[in-house]
């Protein structure tokens, strides 16, 4: 292999596996902040089991995903020094912002929350966690900004003499309307994966308890049902939101990125049109390795319109026809706000093939929505089933859906994520670097292949170290606890009014 084709695999691996605990930390932060604030305003012990339990849970994966995102920074210098260096007056922004103002928030702040406990007053403690989770959430929030220029590079100039984009609105950059629609879409998406988590943890305990027989399998059984029908009400309701989203989603990137909708489908030829049933979307098709040729699938007319345009009857324009009008027109329309140098750029490049990886851009747009809406039957199956103070049978079935509730939305977002960065392709800035030209020059194949057993051993050791706490941790249940001493102007170092 090259060292590119390494180089995009090492990414991939590294990336995938890091973006495994970037939802659970976005949004368990959150809930987490949410069970804590319920306890303080009702004092009920149940809370603050819930809170310490599932709090010792988010933190365990904030400190992987700390640790796997480090690996981030060394594969970017060394593997595309050429991508840095033609982004990095895009990114220096939005970086920087998440530098100084998420990270602090979450560093210094969960800090103080984790070692809080009996040294603040609750009011004091509560606002800790609360600073942390909406830190952890402006942090996504400018690296999907800056995520989002890489699909739709708005807000800059090229400048040939340079080589590099170079920003001319960081407002733009900003409010790229891919940047406004992927975020809640995807901080949605997140909330799904949380909640998914919280309803398998705390239902597979429910049912290992049955019926109580003593005060404390009681007092138990009351908090695990609790937190099962709270798990699995935050997971329907961002899912529902999540699929709004998502559909404004797809008619942006059909209108910036018609050629990753053309991949999703495998549509080589337009479809649809006034007066016609509208392009169809196939949820099963069997053809050869390469996805250029059909030979059975399984089709609903017009909803792949509906899906692109938002009418059944809307056109939707195929792989053949988006890779002439690529080829002559070069991405200069009105989407793309860079300069017509970046036309005479690509062809000096000598961009060859235009299309995605279509067997990856299909299967990961359906297991993307099919994982998705699996992980909300599970949740609509396990409110009905704790309905009316209804428990769950313990048993493989029951358990086999707890481990699926948290996996299923997993891995969901993260074929979405995959569908995302591959439906892009040949492009690493989409109509503007291509991903042959954005790989360090000076780096072989070798050093890439060597760093890339290298991590892959290092997250197999740590994918080892996370499951290994998290299952001793979800095992050991929930917490005997105390009510934390509340601290008067005696007992504290410093003064606090609340």
């Amino acid at each position: 292999m090259s060292a590119e084709t390494l180089a995009r695999w090492q990414f991939g691996i590294t990336t995938v596996y890091h973006f495994f605990f970037v939802p659970i930390t976005i949004a368990l932060s959150m809930l987490v902040a949410i069970l804590q604030t319920i306890w303080v305003r009702t004092g009920a012990e149940n809370m603050l089991r819930l809170t310490k339990f599932f709090g010792k849970l988010f933190l365990i994966n904030f400190a992987m995903g700390v640790v796997t995102g480090i690996v981030q920074e060394f594969q970017f210098g060394m593997n595309w020094s050429e991508y840095s260096r033609f982004v990095g007056d895009i990114f220096g922004a939005p970086l920087a912002l998440e530098a100084l103002i998420a990270f602090f928030l979450e560093s210094v702040f969960l800090g103080v929350w984790i070692f809080g406990w009996d040294r603040l007053p609750k009011k004091v403690h509560l606002l800790m966690i609360w600073l942390a989770a909406i830190g952890t959430m402006i942090s996504s929030i400018f690296i999907l900004a800056a995520n989002s220029w890489m699909q739709n590079p708005v807000g800059a100039t090229f400048t040939p003499g340079t080589d590099r984009a170079e920003m001319t609105s960081l407002t733009d950059v900003l409010l790229n309307p891919v940047a406004l629609v992927t975020i809640p879409h995807v901080l949605f998406t997140a909330y799904m994966v949380a909640g998914g988590l919280i309803l398998g943890v705390a239902g597979w305990h429910l049912a290992r308890i049955g019926k109580p027989a003593t005060d404390k399998q009681h007092k138990d059984a009351s908090a695990y049902r609790w937190a099962t029908k709270f798990g699995a009400w935050v997971l329907l309701g961002a899912g529902a939101l999540s699929i709004v989203t998502g559909d404004i989603q797809g008619k942006i990137m059909t209108d910036v990125q018609p050629m990753k909708m053309a991949a999703a489908e495998a549509l080589w030829e337009t479809e649809g049109g006034p007066g016609t049933s509208g392009a169809s979307f196939s949820f099963l098709t069997i053809g050869n390795l390469d996805g250029t040729q059909e030979i059975w699938s399984f089709k609903v007319p017009g909803v792949l319109s509906f899906l692109a345009t938002g009418t059944w009857d809307g056109k939707v324009y195929g792989i053949n026809d988006l890779v002439k009008k690529m080829e002559t027109e070069a991405f200069t329309n009105s989407n793309v706000a860079l300069q017509k140098e970046s036309a005479d750029r690509l062809a000096k490049l000598g961009v060859e093939n235009w299309v995605p990886n279509i067997p990856v851009t299909y299967w990961t747009f359906r297991l993307m929505m099919g994982l998705g809406f699996l992980s909300m039957a599970i949740g609509a199956f396990v409110l009905w089933i704790t309905r009316k103070g209804g428990l769950p049978k313990p048993g493989k079935l029951w358990t086999g859906l707890m481990f699926a509730a948290p996996l299923s939305s997993l891995f969901a977002i993260s074929f979405g994520w995959i569908f995302t960065e591959m439906g892009r392709q040949p492009f690493i800035v989409f109509g503007v670097l291509p991903t042959m030209s954005a790989a360090s020059p000076g780096v072989g194949a070798f050093e890439v292949g060597l760093t890339m057993v290298l991590y892959t051993l290092i997250y197999g050791a740590l994918a080892v170290v996370e499951v290994g706490l998290l299952m001793h941790y979800i095992k050991l249940g929930l917490p005997d606890v105390s009510e934390p001493k509340v601290l008067t102007d005696e007992d504290a170092p410093l003064s606090f009014a609340y």
